[in-house]
């Protein structure tokens, strides 16, 4: 990046302002360039100095972040990063955000907390560098009915997603009928969202959406979110497979890591496999989803221009990991071509 990223810190807590501010100018690719403690200052601060990126408190007097979020999408759209509580209410509100047009999110730490905000610093960057175009989500569709018959061609669908990947997994998950083929998810997501995040998918698509448990079988209509925090979402078991969460470190900085899934249903699955690559920083699942198309699986890479960062999907197409790069609202067609059997019963 040529020019550090500006940044407006919008927080009613002073002690909030100054913890956010001393994380961002410990890089020096970061310029706080101010601060504000409600929605009427934060409007004339951007105003007046015309930010690169805003952090957002969700919870405000006069007008909390979202209605305020809503304004600036509609108003100045730009990339706005929210910053939550660590609670359903928050996850809820958070996920609200993401699906109005904020770039990302990131918890409020807990005390004593050694890394508060991660990597705030990084998200900011990459927002500051995205193309994306801002607009207001489109509004629900009618789910597609029920017309191929997956329990024939056997196949797992495995998606890895982060960074924009909110939007991206409702644009690609509502094109799915009733009768989906299984899929398994890992969403780069903090702890106590995933749940959240898994709700409100089940209540905006067809299929049943649920966070994935420890020996969850695989079924036919069914979509599985790997749980965030301190556990990997795999696929085990080809005789009846299932849901397996695993205790290991941080793989790519992350856990879940895309690559940990994707990995196991490369073992597992095969060639009866489909992976996806979407939206997100960094190269996390890019080697698995390799691993997936040397054994046979097909793989689909969201292409650059629909992507919120082009990162993830960029490195596995790098890679040779990609067999096509599809935009975002033809990638759940896609998949649903290359997973239904045809007539005759074959793949």
């Amino acid at each position: 990046m040529s020019a550090a990223a500006r940044v407006l810190v919008v927080d009613d807590s002073a002690t909030m302002r100054g913890l956010i501010t001393a994380v961002l100018r410990s890089d020096p690719e970061v310029d706080v360039i101010g601060q504000a403690g409600d929605a009427m200052e934060a409007r004339a601060a951007i105003k007046a100095l015309n930010p690169d990126v805003v952090t957002l408190d969700i919870e405000m007097p006069n007008m909390n972040g979202l209605d305020f979020l809503e304004k600036i999408m509609t108003l100045r759209p730009m990339p706005v990063i929210m910053v939550s509580t660590m609670t359903h209410r928050g996850a809820e509100a958070t996920l609200a955000a993401l699906e109005i047009g904020a770039f990302d999110c990131v918890g409020k730490p807990a005390p004593g907390e050694p890394r508060p905000f991660g990597d705030l610093a990084e998200k900011v960057k990459a927002a500051a560098r995205s193309q994306r175009q801002y607009s207001k989500p489109a509004a629900n569709h009618t789910p597609p009915p029920a017309v191929a018959d997956f329990r024939v061609g056997r196949k797992i669908v495995a998606i890895g997603s982060s960074t924009g990947g909110v939007e991206a997994l409702i644009a690609v998950l509502q094109k799915f009928p009733a009768n989906c083929p299984p899929t398994v998810i890992t969403q780069h997501m903090p702890p106590s969202f995933t749940r959240s995040f898994a709700e409100r998918l089940n209540r905006l698509c067809a299929p049943v959406v649920q966070e994935a448990t420890d020996g969850a079988r695989l079924e036919i209509g069914k979509i599985y979110l790997a749980p965030g925090g301190d556990r990997h979402l795999q696929v085990a078991n080809a005789s009846a497979p299932h849901c397996r969460l695993i205790d290991r470190g941080p793989v790519n900085g992350h856990r879940p890591s895309v690559d940990v899934l994707f990995d196991s249903v490369a073992e597992l699955a095969g060639r009866n496999a489909v992976g996806v690559i979407l939206t997100g920083m960094g190269r996390d699942g890019a080697a698995g989803l390799l691993k997936m198309r040397h054994a046979g699986a097909r793989t689909i890479g969201q292409n650059e221009k629909t992507c919120v960062v082009y990162g993830m999907p960029r490195v596995a197409f790098e890679l040779g990991a990609v067999e096509q790069q599809v935009p975002l609202n033809a990638i759940g067609e896609e998949i649903l071509k290359v997973t239904a059997a045809r007539k005759e019963g074959s793949e």
